[in-house]
C-alpha cells in the first residue's frame, strides 16, 4: 500500500497531485451518501469492496472501511481535495504518485497475507476504468484470450460482431478492449470454430 503521511502538514509538502486516496467508514460516512457525493463531484472514482475482514497486527479486528481514489482532471492541492473528504467525515487525504498500485490494493492484489476482495466489487464512479491509467500486461492479456476462447464457446459465437456485442452486453470491458485489439486472433478463433460447426454437421448428414 502506498505510504500514508502522518499529518496534513506533511502531506502539504506534496503541492499538487492528480490522483488522490482517501478511506472512509460506514458509520460516518454510509455507502448511499458516499456514493450519491462521489457522483455529485463529478470526479472519476473508484470504491473499494466493504474491508470489513482486514486484522490489525495484534490481530484485532479493524474497522470496515472502504479505500477510494479519486481521479482529477489536473494537478489538485491537498487544500481542495481535503475539502471534499471532510465533508464526507472522511479521512485525511493521501497524494498517489500513480494509480494502478493502489487500485490493485483496493482488493489487496498484491498482499496474499491480507483478506482479499473481489474486484467484481469495487465501484466505478462517473465513468472511471483503471485501462485509462495503465497497459495491460503480457499475462493479463493472454488470461483474456484464454476467456474470450471459452466465452465463444460458451455461447455459441460464430461471427466476430456478435462476440463484440455481446462481450458489450456482459460490460465485460478488458476482455472486450482485448478482442477488439486482437482481430486477427477472436476472428480467426471464430472463423475456426465455425469451420469446425459445418464440418460436423455435414458428416452427420453423409451418416443420415
Amino acid at each position: 500500500m502506498p505510504r500514508k503521511l502522518s499529518s496534513p502538514e506533511g502531506q502539504k509538502e506534496v503541492v499538487k497531485k492528480r490522483h488522490w486516496a482517501f478511506v472512509a467508514y460506514p458509520e460516518s460516512c454510509p455507502k448511499e451518501f458516499l456514493i450519491e457525493k462521489l457522483k455529485e463531484s463529478g470526479l472519476q472514482c473508484a470504491v473499494s469492496p466493504l474491508h470489513d475482514g482486514d486484522v490489525n497486527a495484534d490481530e484485532t479486528q479493524k474497522k470496515a472501511h472502504w479505500h477510494v481514489i479519486l481521479n482529477y482532471a489536473g494537478p489538485t492541492s491537498f487544500e481542495a481535495v481535503s475539502r471534499f473528504t471532510t465533508s464526507l467525515k472522511a479521512t485525511i487525504p493521501q497524494g498517489l504518485e500513480a494509480i494502478k498500485g493502489y487500485y490493485r490494493y483496493l482488493t489487496h492484489k498484491d498482499n496474499p497475507e491480507k483478506t482479499q476482495y473481489s474486484e467484481a466489487d469495487i465501484v466505478a464512479v462517473n465513468g472511471f476504468t483503471i485501462r485509462d491509467f495503465v497497459e495491460m500486461t503480457r499475462s493479463e492479456v493472454t488470461a483474456e484470450k484464454r476467456k474470450i476462447m471459452r466465452f465463444v464457446e460458451e455461447n455459441d459465437i460464430t461471427e466476430y460482431c456478435d462476440l463484440l456485442t455481446e462481450l458489450d452486453k456482459h460490460d465485460m470491458f478488458d476482455t472486450w478492449e482485448v478482442a477488439a485489439n486482437n482481430t486477427i486472433f477472436a476472428d480467426a478463433l471464430i472463423r475456426s470454430r465455425r469451420h469446425k460447426l459445418e464440418k460436423v454437421e455435414k458428416n452427420a448428414d453423409n451418416v443420415l
